[in-house]
């Protein structure tokens, strides 16, 4: 696998959300033809989702990093197996007050990377929200067989709070998704994680699996009752 060009980043605002008509990109889902993986990163706020896309992308990393407010997302070119791969990386803001800002563009994605920090034990906690989030509002048809990855960043952080053996069990009762320890600061693990969401969605075209829709978002649709978010 053979890293390629990167774009500049596109950040998309509150403001524009709601005052231009809503498109979730280029469609994205995976054919003979198709070229555009589109890959999502959740989780909460703080956990280090921007630091992990911009580290991957542009390999650098910023301490000074914000919060992101709505969504932000860039492109990455790979090579995998002969064939050129343009990963479109979406970063979601965390935070609960932005849930109706990052939920539209859950449709559409290829894979999802469920992310939190190796620091904080309620951002692992949170990791069963996370995924009953996106599963309602992307519409996925088989969660069981959605290809998740699942991310513990913040490897170079001392002063830990959720151990290996605790993640890794999540994981197998969760429906068997990989796991990466990452750090955005050093880049341990980063690379592997984004090569590993490539391989999983890449397997699921070759078994012909089209486990979510990419039809028109209802910006108006209505939780059900009962789903949980965090």
């Amino acid at each position: 696998m053979r890293n390629g060009s990167s774009s500049a980043s596109q950040t998309i605002s509150p403001s524009q959300l709601l005052h231009q008509p809503f498109s979730p990109g280029p469609s994205p889902a995976m054919t003979a033809k198709s070229s555009l993986l589109k890959v999502i990163l959740l989780g909460d706020g703080g956990v280090g989702k921007s630091s992990l896309m911009n580290r991957y992308v542009t390999n650098k990393f910023d301490t000074h990093l914000f919060h992101t407010i709505g969504v932000e997302f860039l492109n990455k070119e790979l090579e995998v197996d002969g064939r050129t791969v343009t990963l479109q990386i979406w970063d979601t803001a965390g935070q609960e007050r932005f849930r109706s800002l990052r939920t539209p563009f859950y449709r559409g994605s290829d894979c999802c990377l469920l992310t939190f920090s190796m620091d904080d034990n309620q951002s692992f906690h949170n990791l069963n929200n996370w995924k009953k989030e996106f599963a309602y509002y992307a519409d996925v048809k088989e969660p069981e067989k959605f290809p998740f990855v699942i991310l513990g960043n913040k490897l170079d952080v001392p002063e830990r709070q959720v151990s290996g053996e605790d993640a890794r069990q999540w994981c197998r009762e969760n429906g068997g998704h990989p796991y990466f320890e990452t750090s955005a600061k050093d880049s341990t693990n980063v690379a592997a994680a984004f090569e590993e969401a490539v391989r999983r969605v890449l397997a699921q075209e070759e078994r012909g699996e089209h486990l979510i829709p990419t039809d028109t978002v209802d910006l108006h649709r209505k939780p059900r009752s009962g789903a949980s978010c965090c």
